[in-house]
């Protein structure tokens, strides 16, 4: 006869498994991110800031503040913010499906992530080739090498 359930009980235990697991992988990321933003604003002349990095969404500012170019702190908090509004600009329309923008909002996201990402390997390291191979390997490695390095550099001052 024809069976009319299409999943069987461990199709759906194997989906709840996978569920929970991208749930505590994602709240340990989130935890490690906020963590190295903390301590290495913390380190770097934004204590007062700082907490930020612990606010869901909102702690990404955080990640700009350390990667900002400027003479003072007034011009770092600009291109802060700037960058931030991007992102958020970026981010908002790439959900927007018309005629393709998505697509071109999700690739400019893309590269604003890998140069964000650059610059906070840049200033830890203040080598643009150590910053560039860093930078791959954490693309590569979906984020462990970043959580790992930074982890390890949290606590020290930037060179570059």
């Amino acid at each position: 006869m024809y069976d009319s359930s299409y999943y069987n009980d461990s199709d759906v235990e194997f989906l709840i498994i996978l569920l929970i697991c991208i749930a505590l992988i994602s709240i340990a990321s989130y935890v490690i991110s906020s963590l190295i933003y903390y301590q290495a604003s913390k380190v770097n002349g934004f204590s007062k800031q700082a907490y930020i990095a612990w606010i869901p969404i909102i702690g990404i500012y955080s990640l700009f503040l350390l990667t900002a170019k400027g003479d003072n702190d007034v011009t770092v908090r600009a291109a802060a913010m700037k960058n931030a509004i991007l992102y958020a600009v970026l981010t908002l329309v790439s959900f927007i499906p018309f005629l393709f923008l998505d697509v071109i909002a999700s690739i400019g996201l893309l590269v604003f992530i890998f140069y964000i990402t650059y610059r906070l390997f840049y200033r830890w390291t203040g080598e643009t080739w150590k910053a560039v191979l860093y930078t791959i390997l954490s693309f590569i490695t979906l984020g462990l090498f970043y959580s790992i390095y930074g982890l390890l550099k949290m606590n020290k001052p930037f060179v570059a």
